[in-house]
Formats: structure tokens, sequence, C-alpha cells
């Protein structure tokens, strides 16, 4: 990682003329200037955050990260954070990272940019290594639905994989045997956990995992519902279908009632996440609950508590455990 040293080298400046130049001070002539932001953007600095922050004594912002800012989950989530912000009497500062690495980098550096000394980051696409760095950096940044090792104590997450074992162990429990799995397409380790829990309940149950009975799609209705037609077409003798989250399932739900296919007295749908959609499609779907609300209050607390160098209430990571949600979507057969 480039240092301020590294910048100044590069423009031909002073560290002194190289660090006015970064906060806009005044009498910093134009070529100067010129020539760090030049060097900068050759290689990649950005400067520290926390030295800034010491510069500008104070932040009334707080920062967030989310996957898709658009998206029912994520909305919820903000919407915890931002009671918090409203009572502290903070400003909320919003970014959307998509999973993806350059996105969520450009995100987070436009965060500390604009001078949060809180940030809760919701991250799939940077490493452990990066984000650890980050934190190095970044005295109150918290990490939310994620462990990483080397900052376990900043970190805030849920066991997916628990969740989705109760789920399929549901089903089960209900007398279902033939059970497909729609499962999310992105490389995260959401995606992986909540399969493995499916596929663990499955195993610990005597019951033989099939590749057919598993298909992957974007992790939103419609790609719930071009998932069911792929199951559909193969044709199989399935009665139930455990899903990524309850975005998928209403896809999947509608597809099927489309098809003239009953729920639950014919296919039974179980969702995750327990999101809006959850409580309002039709028939109302039994789910996982993601509390998420709770999750989000609990690291927006601790982002500021760790920005005003308070020590934070705990030691190792926050694991959050899911529950089931029962409503109308599952049915027993015989």
């Amino acid at each position: 990682m480039a240092t301020i040293k590294d910048v100044a080298k590069e423009a031909g400046v002073s560290i002194a003329t190289t660090s006015r130049a970064i906060n806009n001070a005044p009498h910093t002539s134009e070529s100067a200037i010129i020539a760090v932001k030049k060097a900068i953007k050759k290689l990649g600095y950005r400067p520290n955050a926390h030295a800034r922050s010491l510069v500008s004594k104070s932040s009334n912002a707080i920062g967030v990260l989310v996957n898709d800012v658009s998206a029912p989950f994520f909305g919820s989530m903000v919407k915890a954070i931002e009671k918090i912000a409203s009572e502290q009497q903070k400003q909320l500062l919003i970014g959307s990272g998509y999973h993806n690495a350059i996105k969520e980098r450009n995100a987070i550096n436009l965060l500390i940019n604009s001078s949060c000394k809180s940030l809760v980051i919701h991250s799939k696409g940077l490493s452990d290594q990066e984000l650890t760095s980050l934190a190095a950096e970044i005295p109150g940044m918290v990490v939310i639905n994620r462990i990483v090792p080397d900052i376990a104590s900043r970190c805030i997450a849920l066991d997916n994989h628990k969740g989705s074992y109760i789920a399929t162990e549901y089903l089960i429990r209900n007398g279902h045997k033939h059970i497909a799995y729609i499962c999310s397409s992105h490389d995260i380790e959401d995606a992986h956990d909540r399969k493995a829990g499916y596929l663990d309940a499955l195993g610990d149950n005597g019951i033989e995992a099939r590749d057919e009975y598993i298909e992957y799609s974007e992790p939103d209705e419609l790609g719930g519902e071009q998932a069911m037609i792929n199951l559909i077409a193969k044709n199989t003798p399935i009665t139930a279908i455990a899903t990524y989250n309850d975005e998928m399932a209403a896809g999947c739900l509608v597809l099927l009632q489309e098809n003239g296919v009953r729920i639950p007295e014919d296919m039974s749908v179980i969702g995750f996440d327990d999101s809006h959609i959850a409580r309002f499609i039709y028939p109302r779907l039994t789910t996982i609950r993601y509390p998420i609300q709770v999750m989000a209050n609990e690291a927006v607390k601790m982002a500021l508590q760790l920005a005003n160098n308070q020590e934070a209430d705990q030691k190792q990571h926050r694991l959050f455990m899911p529950t089931l949600v029962r409503r109308a979507s599952v049915a027993s057969i015989k």
C-alpha cells in the first residue's frame, strides 16, 4: 500500500507540500496540487482516514456499505442504522458495493473521504486481508454479516448454515424426502453456508442429496422464477423446495401457482430472511427469520463506541441465531 512518502517522491515535492495538497490547504501552488493528484492516481494512494479525522477534529456522519440499497433486506438494515444515527444527531451516508471488490472499495473510499469515522460495512467482495487493513486504519469500522478472523471482535454475523439446516429439517419433519434447493449464484459465504446447511440436514436424516434437485440463479424474484422453471423442466418428483431467500421463494411460488401447482397442498415452499415480502404473498411464506434490524442496531452502536475511543462491549465476534417462522406455505405429507 502506497504511503504519503511514496506520493511525495513520485510528485517531486516535499511530504509537507503533499500533505497540504491532499488537505486543500491555502497557499499551495497549483502545479504542486496537479503533481500530487497525478501521483495519487498512479499509485492508488488513499490518505489515512484516522489522520484526516484528527485534522478535521470531528465528524457528523456514519457511513454504511450495503450490497444494493434498493433490496428490501438492506433497506431494513439501513432503516435500523438510520434510527440510531438520528438519535445521535448524525447524518447517514450510504454506498452500494454489489458484492464486487472494486465497487465496494470505491464506495468505502467515498465514505472515508466524506469524513465518516463510524462505518458499518457489509462486504462480500473484499478479501479478509483488505478488510483487516481497513480496520487498522479506521478505528470505528465494524463488519456485519461476515466473520473476518483477525478482526473478529468487530464482526457481527448470522449462522447461515444453521438457518438453512433448520429450514430443510422442518420440511423433513413434515414428511418430505424429495426436497429441492434454489441457491444464489453469487460466490459468497452466505450462499455456500446456506447450501451446506441444506445438504447437511439431508445427510443427517438419511436422505441422499441429488444434484438435479439444486438450481442456481440471481437472488431475487426473477432468479427464483427461472430456477423453478428449470426444476419443472427436469420433471423431478420433488414435493418441497427450500430457497436461499424470500425473494427467490416468492418468484418460485408465483411460477408454481401460474402452472396450476397448489401451495402447500401440492408443493411446500420455505424461504429465508423473513423479509417484508414473506408476510404479504399468498400463501404467507414460512421462512427463517434473519434479525438484521437487531444486528444492524448493535453494529452501529459498536462503530460509534470505537470511533469515540471507547472500548467495545464484546471481545469476540457476535454470532446471531436464526429462528423458524411458521406460516402457511408448508404442509405435511403422508
